[in-house]
C-alpha cells in the first residue's frame, strides 16, 4: 500500500427482446426518437421550466424551480402527491400517478409538443467563465440507447447504486411511461459522431436558452439519414462509462426485464447525453462528507498516531490548495474541519493500518482511492460512522461541506477529485468505486427534450 495514491495517477432471461445483452451486443445503438419538448410560447421561458437533475435538487431548490413556473419539469420528477391525497397512504403511488396526469395534461394543452420526425439531438453547454469551474464547453448527442447489462460489457458503470432510490425512479417511470431526463454517458470515439455534431452547430439550433446558474444551452435536431448512419457506424464499436445516472440506468434495466416478452420493447431503450471526451473531455469533481455527529474534536483525537496531521492555514480556497499540494506528493490525504475556520490535513496514514482495514481481492488502484480509504480505514474502522443518512451527508461543494459541519456540529471531510482515467479503467475490469465517489460535470438540464415511450 506505499505507491502513490490512485486517484493521481435477479437475472434476465435469455434471447428475447428484454434480454440485457440482445440489443447491444455489438457495441453503442443509439437511436432516434420523436422528442418531446416545451413550447417556448407556451411557458414563461423556457430557463423557467428546466431543473437540475433530481438527485441534485435540495428542497429549497425544489420549492424556487415550482414557483418559478407551474409547468417546470421538477413537478414531473420530483412531483408531489395528489392534491386530493390525505397523507395515510404508505406509498408513494400519488405521486406517480400525479406526474403522469400532469404529463398527459401538458400534452394536451400544448404545453408540451412531440417533434414531427424522430431524431438524434445534438446538445451543447457552455457554462459562465465566473462558475465554480470556469468556462467550459461541452457537446454531445441525445438519443434512446440501447439497454444491456454489465455482462454485456457495452455500458459500464462505475457506482454501486442503492435499492430505495432505484425503486422511486423505477415507480415514476413505469407510471409516467416517459424517460423524462437524460442520463450522462461518456465514450471515446472515432470522430464520426464528433463530426457530425460539429457540423450540427453551424446551424440554426431549436431552441437556446440561459439557466440561472449563467449556463448557455443550445439543441439541434439530426434527422439526416446519411448523418444518423456516420453516428452509428462510429458508436458500433465503442462503449460508455455512466458518468451520472447510475439509480436511472439500474431503472432501465428493471423496466426492461419487466417488459421483456414485448417485441421492439420501447422499454429496451433509455434517454441518455452520450459525450465524446477525447473531444469534450468532462470536469471531475469530488463528493464531499459532513458527518453529523462526529465533532471535530473527537473524530482528531481518534485518529491518534494512525496518520500525520497538520494544522494548514485558512480561508477554505488556502486549505483546499494544501489538500491539492498533499496529493501531488502521492497518498491519500484528506481535509477535516468543523466548520469553524480551523483546517487539518489529513496525510501519509501507517501502512499496517491500511493493509488490515482495506478489503483485498481487489486491484491494487481501487485499494489506494481516497474514497476506498475513506469508507474501510476512516469511517468503518476509525470513527465506526454508519453510512446511513442521519450520519452521513454527501455534498458537491466544499463550501456547503463547510457550513453543514458548522450546522451540525460535526466535521467534514474534503477530498480530492479522482481522475476520469482511473474510473474508466477500474470499470472496464468491472470494478465499481465506492458509493458517492465522483461527480462529472457539467450535467445536462432536465427539461429542454423528454421521451415518451408512447410515441417511440
Amino acid at each position: 500500500m506505499s505507491a502513490p495514491s490512485a486517484d493521481t495517477g435477479a437475472e434476465a432471461p435469455a434471447g428475447g427482446p428484454g434480454d440485457p445483452g440482445h440489443v447491444a451486443t455489438a457495441g453503442l445503438s443509439l437511436s432516434p426518437f420523436r422528442g418531446l419538448r416545451y413550447v417556448p410560447d407556451r411557458v414563461g421561458t423556457l430557463a423557467a421550466v428546466t431543473s437540475p437533475p433530481y438527485d441534485v435538487v435540495d428542497p429549497n431548490r425544489r420549492l424556487d424551480l415550482e414557483t418559478a413556473d407551474p409547468h417546470n419539469i421538477v413537478r414531473l420528477i420530483l412531483p408531489r402527491p395528489e392534491p386530493d391525497d390525505s397523507g395515510d397512504r404508505p406509498d408513494r403511488d400519488t405521486r406517480y400517478r400525479h406526474a403522469a396526469r400532469l404529463l398527459k395534461e401538458w400534452q394536451r394543452e400544448g404545453v408540451l409538443a412531440a417533434d414531427p420526425e424522430p431524431a438524434l439531438y445534438v446538445y451543447e453547454q457552455r457554462t459562465h467563465p465566473d462558475s465554480p469551474g470556469g468556462e467550459l464547453l461541452q457537446r454531445g448527442l441525445i438519443g434512446a440507447l440501447a439497454v444491456s447489462g454489465r455482462e454485456a460489457g457495452v455500458v459500464l458503470p462505475h457506482e454501486d447504486v442503492m435499492p430505495r432510490p432505484v425503486a422511486d425512479r423505477v415507480g415514476l417511470m413505469r407510471t409516467t411511461r416517459a424517460n423524462l431526463e437524460p442520463l450522462l454517458l461518456t465514450y471515446r470515439g472515432h470522430g464520426g459522431a464528433a463530426d457530425v455534431i460539429e457540423r450540427a452547430v453551424l446551424r440554426e439550433p431549436l431552441l437556446t436558452t440561459t439557466t440561472s446558474d449563467g449556463t448557455h444551452h443550445r439543441l439541434w435536431a439530426v434527422t439526416d439519414p446519411a448523418e444518423l448512419a456516420e453516428v452509428t457506424r462510429d458508436l458500433a464499436t465503442c462503449r460508455a462509462l455512466i458518468a451520472d445516472g447510475h439509480h436511472r440506468w439500474e431503472m432501465y434495466l428493471r423496466l426492461q426485464r419487466e417488459h421483456r416478452h414485448l417485441p421492439r420493447s420501447p422499454w429496451d431503450r433509455g434517454l441518455v447525453l452520450l459525450v465524446d471526451t477525447a473531444r469534450y473531455p468532462l470536469r471531475v469533481r469530488a463528493i464531499h462528507r459532513v458527518l453529523y455527529r462526529l465533532p471535530i474534536a473527537e473524530a482528531l483525537a481518534a485518529i491518534a498516531d494512525q496518520w500525520q496531521v497538520k494544522e494548514v492555514p485558512g480561508p477554505l480556497d488556502t486549505a483546499l490548495q494544501a489538500l491539492v499540494e498533499a496529493k501531488r506528493h502521492g497518498g491519500n490525504s484528506f481535509l477535516l474541519t468543523g466548520g469553524d475556520g480551523v483546517f487539518w490535513l489529513l496525510t501519509e496514514p501507517d501502512e499496517a493500518l491500511l493493509e488490515a482495514t482495506v478489503p483485498t481481492g481487489k486491484p491494487e488502484e481501487w485499494r489506494r482511492l481516497d474514497a476506498t480509504v475513506l469508507h474501510a480505514t476512516l469511517l468503518d474502522h476509525t470513527w465506526q460512522v454508519p453510512d446511513g443518512p442521519d450520519d452521513i451527508g454527501y455534498l458537491h461543494a466544499a463550501a456547503s461541506a463547510e457550513r453543514e459541519a458548522r450546522r451540525s456540529g460535526g466535521t467534514a471531510v474534503l477530498l480530492n477529485p479522482v481522475r476520469e482515467s482511473v474510473v474508466r479503467r477500474l470499470a472496464e475490469q468491472g470494478v465499481t468505486m465506492p458509493r458517492k465517489s465522483t461527480s462529472f460535470g457539467p450535467k445536462p438540464a432536465t427539461g429542454l427534450v423528454l421521451r415518451n415511450l408512447e410515441l417511440s
